[in-house]
């Protein structure tokens, strides 16, 4: 680890929010992570926490503060977003994974339990397969896209222009995207974050399109939790059933896109139990 800083002090009951630079084959990697305020042998086993292309390690704050009671909690910012150094240029979905790779070898855990959000959903598989470091997997809206999905999304993300029109339609996806329900504050930063990773984002999102996420995703031999919010991915999600049969689903009709910021709580009352066991 290179350097850590404390930006915030938690009451004793709270665990301890950091962050840190770490390195990695692409430069240095960004990572929030959340440590329970008395530790010891009490203590759950680590989680590591893989956010959307487009995104960052933010957008589980509110979980880290919720789930770090209970264990360490790992959020990184995948190379090229929020705060980490960019790789050099366009990689694969599996490059990014040996990026993340390279931080749990740095770690030495010695068991760690991965949790994927949209395409961070694909890099928990990829980092699952024929590793028994990684001990469990919570899957939350998977991108397990069909040809006509795939095509409508390579359709919906918008050009860069000169004159900045892309910024008024990216904006009305993401309000879209992320529903009512999510604070204003989180959207107008989540925004921002996209914004900020633009000239990474579609090279990212191309890599997560040519992934062959079906034969991958069953390939995956930890218990895995599925977690299925009606979002975007509602329908994509729910083909885990078709590569994953052993896995649990649990379906979240109640919430939408943004969950992390806007029920945290669903989050972690799904996977409580699954961890914990």
């Amino acid at each position: 680890m290179a350097k850590g800083t404390v930006t915030s002090r938690q009451p004793d009951s709270e665990p301890r929010v950091r962050r840190g630079y770490f390195e990695s084959r692409f430069g240095q990697l960004h990572v929030h992570n959340a440590i329970p305020p008395g530790g010891g042998f009490e203590e759950g086993t680590p989680l590591l926490c893989l956010h959307q292309f487009g995104g960052s390690g933010r957008e589980f704050e509110r979980l880290l503060l919720l789930s770090g009671r209970e264990r360490s909690v790992y959020a990184p910012d995948l190379p090229g977003f929020g705060e980490s150094d960019a790789p050099p240029g366009r990689i694969s979905l599996s490059e990014y994974a040996a990026a993340i790779r390279d931080f749990l070898e740095s770690m030495r855990f010695r068991q760690i339990d991965l949790l994927g959000y949209q395409s961070g959903s694909l890099l928990a598989a990829e980092l699952a397969i024929g590793r028994p470091q990684i001990r469990k997997v919570v899957l939350v809206s998977v991108p397990l896209l069909d040809d006509r999905e795939r095509d409508a999304l390579r359709r919906a993300h918008p050009v860069i222009s000169d004159d900045g029109a892309q910024l008024v339609a990216e904006w009305r996806r993401m309000l879209e995207a992320y529903g009512a329900a999510v604070p204003l504050d989180f959207r107008v930063r989540a925004f921002a974050e996209r914004l900020r990773s633009a000239a990474q984002l579609n090279g990212a999102l191309a890599a997560a399109q040519q992934y062959a996420a079906r034969d991958r995703l069953g390939q995956v031999t930890q218990p895995a939790l599925v977690l299925r919010p009606r979002d975007e991915y509602w329908d994509a999600t729910a083909r885990v059933r078709e590569v994953l049969p052993r896995a649990r689903i649990v379906d979240l009709p109640q919430q939408g896109g943004g969950l992390f910021a806007a029920a945290p709580e669903s989050v972690l009352d799904a996977m409580r139990d699954f961890l914990r066991g």
